[in-house]
């Protein structure tokens, strides 16, 4: 009997990476090949606002990139922030999860890796981005509304027939942004955590308030105390938002997808959230979650008319 295989990722953005991703682990690829293929396919799609070539800049129109990579094997973390200029930053962090020291690297630091080591630089800022900037400024200015509007990341979760898991993210952060600014999506425990012996969790929002819990972290353990995925991701979310609004008056966006070794799959989140999964048992499709009043989540497959006003309206730089 050929053995199971998964993958799951955050948001609509993800859908064809994850088709791809999930065509290589079905013909028997690794977890690591067909996530690092899955999450450069939003990277270089410029319609895809929050993540790579096209993403939103910061306050002073520089795109400032995060990434991260971890494989459940070995444990080995690599990941990148705040670096300009080159493609595919998720490749970046997964050359550097092969490193032994020195795996995290920043700016400058990451930019210089990056070109000693061959990685394709690139202006990552397109004319519809730019657009897309100096729209807010003006609406800034003009209406005194918030410049902070915009900070989707999209996080992948896979297991291969081998049972090998690793989990990516890679994200633009947070819309005009302050320089230098990192959220949660490259830090290990907060943005994302996998282990091949439980499973493994990545996190989307406001990097601001899900870096002030581990909660990536936190839905591995509880997975590994036998929580299903969905009942340890939504659990997480819901008890962390609550302590948020508790101490700190409210919450912010939060969204979790998990998997664990088995390919079971689930999801946590206190707002409207679309994810995709596919696996052996499951064709790739696209899910919307929509909480409930009585606490529950809502789950619905994404119709065909959504999926069709989905790609009009980023089509049209909405």
């Amino acid at each position: 009997m050929k053995k199971k295989w998964g993958m799951i990722a955050t948001w609509r953005m993800a859908s064809e990476g994850v088709t791809l991703g999930s065509e290589m682990l079905k013909e028997g690829k690794k977890c690591q090949d067909a996530l690092e293929e899955a999450v450069k396919f939003v990277e270089d799609y410029p319609f895809y606002k929050s993540v790579g070539y096209g993403g939103l800049p910061n306050e002073e129109c520089e795109v400032e990139l995060d990434a991260a990579f971890m494989d459940g094997k070995t444990l080995s973390i690599g990941a990148v922030a705040s670096i300009k200029d080159f493609k595919n930053p998720i490749s970046i962090a997964r050359k550097l999860s092969t490193d032994r020291y020195n795996i995290f690297l920043v700016g400058a630091g990451a930019e210089s890796y990056a070109h000693k080591n061959g990685f394709v630089r690139q202006n990552m800022l397109t004319e519809r981005a730019k657009k897309t900037w100096e729209l807010r400024v003006k609406e800034i200015q003009e209406k005194n509304l918030s410049p902070y509007d915009g900070h989707d990341t999209v996080c992948m979760i896979a297991l291969d027939r081998d049972e090998d898991m690793a989990v990516a993210t890679s994200t633009s952060g947070l819309f005009m942004k302050k320089k230098g600014r990192v959220g949660d999506s490259p830090v290990s425990g907060s943005g994302f955590y996998v282990d091949n012996e439980i499973g493994g969790a990545a996190a989307t929002g406001l990097g601001e308030d899900i870096m002030k819990g581990c909660l990536s972290y936190e839905v591995v353990q509880r997975m590994k105390k036998g929580e299903h995925p969905m009942e340890a991701a939504q659990k997480a979310v819901d008890e962390f938002s609550e302590t948020l609004r508790k101490r700190r008056g409210k919450a912010g966006e939060i969204s979790i997808v998990a998997m664990n070794n088995k390919g079971e799959w689930g999801i946590g989140t206190n707002v409207e959230f679309t994810f995709c999964v596919g696996t052996e048992t499951e064709e790739p499709r696209v899910y919307i979650s929509t909480p409930q009043e009585n606490g529950e989540i809502k789950i619905e497959v994404a119709s065909e008319e959504y999926m069709r006003a989905y790609k009009e309206k980023i089509q049209r730089g909405i």
